[in-house]
């Protein structure tokens, strides 16, 4: 079995044993190495104002979730996820992994073939309530910019 089914089956076992109603649930490193192959994209749904400040992963789509300030939500969310292609498989990220949750959910309702990253881009915080340095994709050291 390649690495790459491998990891398809450890993201539906998660996604299985948790109940989630979308295809899978990766860590950062299983979605960067699903990212490179051409049936994977990554849709990021952070606010804008999040990938301005806090930095953004390169040939990552942008749909946001909820629009900054007040989280107001986004009601078109679904007509801007019309233009992502239903034939590849979706990979939802956020901040620490809930909205990406409710994407993913949105998405698979869709029709889409979708993920969440669960641990997000910043992950958990920390006792001191500081990010990136539990987990996530900037804490696993996977490209980012700002």
């Amino acid at each position: 079995m390649s690495t790459f089914e491998t990891i398809l089956n450890v993201a539906t076992q998660r996604a299985d044993e948790k109940g989630l109603p979308y295809a899978g649930e990766l860590t950062p490193q299983e979605a960067s190495t699903l990212l490179q192959q051409d049936a994977f994209i990554l849709v990021d749904v952070r606010t804008q104002a999040e990938l301005d400040l806090v930095g953004r992963i390169p040939n990552a789509h942008h749909i946001e979730w909820a629009f900054y300030p007040g989280m107001v939500p986004n009601l078109d969310f679904a007509a801007q996820l019309s233009n992502i292609d239903k034939h590849q498989s979706v990979i939802f990220i956020c901040r620490t992994g809930g909205r990406s949750h409710n994407a993913a959910v949105v998405a698979s309702q869709l029709g889409y073939t979708a993920y969440n990253m669960a641990e997000g881009f910043e992950g958990a915080a920390n006792q001191q309530k500081q990010r990136t340095l539990v987990n996530g994709w900037k804490h696993a050291g996977l490209p980012w910019n700002n």
